[in-house]
């Protein structure tokens, strides 16, 4: 049989005219990646949008203010360190059994979690003043095990069956469940808030985001059932060379690739989860002068030492400031489809060298943009999210081409989990103290961010170049 023909259509055929193994679809494959991801990070936004808006105020109602958001967002960073767990248990399965399987858990997990989470008592309800957000965080922690998993399923999804050439491109696509999800959960959020009043969104109204994904899961599922194996895991088969225990081989033969992936990744989680979880704490905490006010009308002034440790935001209202972070993260949508043809064109390694100098460069000047006021902050989230969107778009690709199909899953699922752990888990805890440690100013936050792209451009300057790399045939 000829081989080079065997993936060649939707249903290919050997020179003799017997059928064999069916074959991805162009459109199935773009859309099984794009609304899987887009699900897994819905859930995953929906949580992080509650953890700031009404879980402070839900599950630690006896905290101060600043206590309480800090012990959500402790909770938010649970499934960080969930995910790379979720990448070792995901990718055996993934280099063992197939891409397929995986993929269906991986997305049943994070939709029974986030129903659930959508049923849970609050900590106010008599009896559940412990257990309430002890169950929040064993929830948590299933949805960073779903997600430890998804991400790198689906990228294989994508690049294993691209065209030549066009693994960067195809691998675009997953990335873009990441804007795609986080607006539908923060427009859903937004129409909730604006639909009821304050005390039916905390009564019952935050519940609506979580509920709802069980739509998506059951969309997504039908077409993940649908998808065959990709050439490359079928190649491992056919060779008998899967992987017995894929993490062990990982761990010794590929550790570098591991560690390369984890800090060319680094600096992208950091800017990321400032730009949403810190940003949207600093933008609707009031300002100064307006929390005086409130408390004057409230009869309860402040006294001279509330005003001394009092933390200054920008004083903008919830809807608007997610307003604005919606109109940003359209950005983040463009450029992340406008990143593939062009770590296509010049490379994944060059390209992303360039995107991350402007990530240090954007981190140096960050107080001049979440500082000032609306308007200016306005212009932060915009370069903000475009700068998130050309780094995130070409990983992809970058990621797993690091690895060898065998052991492809496991590699690139825990170099991507391992960076989530030490980047983006920290990302929202760590600003809000730079913030608090510096009466209110940015400027630390800003420095954190700069130090993310210093780290993550030495990764790339020492890494090699895998636009070439041979995807398909590259068997360990």
């Amino acid at each position: 049989m000829n081989e080079s023909c065997y993936y060649m259509s939707s249903t290919a055929t050997s020179k003799e005219g017997e059928s064999t193994q069916p074959v991805n679809s162009r459109g199935k494959v773009i859309f099984a990646s794009l609304i899987g991801t887009t699900i897994e990070f819905y859930d995953f936004y929906a949580y992080a949008t509650a953890s700031v808006l009404v879980f402070p105020k839900l599950f630690f109602p006896d905290a101060t203010d600043i206590n309480a958001l800090l012990s959500a967002f402790a909770i938010f960073g649970v499934a960080f360190f969930a995910r790379p767990i979720g990448a070792v248990v995901f990718g055996h399965f993934g280099d063992k059994i197939g891409r397929k399987g995986t993929l269906v858990a991986s997305l049943l997990t994070m939709g029974i979690a986030t129903f659930l989470i959508g049923l849970l008592p609050t900590a106010s309800m008599a009896g559940w003043a412990i257990l309430a957000p002890v169950l929040l965080v064993v929830l948590r922690f299933f949805q960073g095990l779903a997600l430890g998993g998804e991400w790198s399923g689906a990228a294989l999804l994508a690049t294993e069956n691209a065209p030549e050439g066009k693994r960067a491109i195809y691998g675009t696509f997953p990335q873009l469940g990441a804007p795609i999800g986080f607006i539908i959960a923060n427009v859903i959020f937004i129409w909730m808030n604006v639909t009821l009043s304050p005390e039916e969104f905390l009564a019952w109204g935050w519940r609506v985001p979580f509920l709802l994904s069980a739509v998506l899961v059951i969309v997504g599922l039908y077409v993940r059932l649908k998808l065959v194996e990709s050439a490359s895991f079928t190649k491992v088969i056919v060779q008998e060379k899967v992987q017995k225990l894929p993490l062990a081989a990982t761990v010794k033969n590929h550790w570098r690739p591991v560690l390369a992936g984890t800090f060319i990744m680094l600096a992208t989680y950091v800017l990321f989860y400032i730009m949403t979880t810190f940003t949207l704490s600093y933008g609707t905490k009031p300002t100064l002068a307006g929390a005086q006010a409130a408390a004057e009308k409230a009869g309860k002034p402040m006294t001279a030492e509330q005003v001394a440790a009092f933390v200054p935001g920008l004083g903008i209202s919830r809807s608007d400031f997610l307003w604005m972070l919606i109109f940003g993260v359209v950005f983040f949508g463009i450029f992340t489809v406008v990143s593939g043809p062009l770590a296509e064109k010049w490379g994944r390694r060059k390209f992303l060298l360039g995107v991350t100098a402007g990530i240090f460069v954007f981190g140096a000047l960050w107080f001049t943009m979440f500082g000032p006021g609306q308007a200016a902050a306005m212009v932060g989230l915009i370069v903000g999210f475009t700068l998130m969107g050309l780094t995130f778009g070409p990983m992809a690709a970058i990621l797993p081409e690091l690895f060898p199909a065998n052991v492809r899953y496991t590699g690139s699922a825990v170099a991507y989990n391992l960076s989530s752990m030490i980047g983006a888990a920290p990302a929202g805890f760590v600003a809000i103290a730079l913030w608090s440690a510096a009466n209110g100013s940015t400027w630390l936050v800003g420095a954190y961010m700069a130090v993310a792209a210093v780290i993550t451009f030495i990764a790339l300057w020492l890494t090699r170049e895998t636009k070439d790399t041979d995807y398909e045939n590259n068997v360990a």
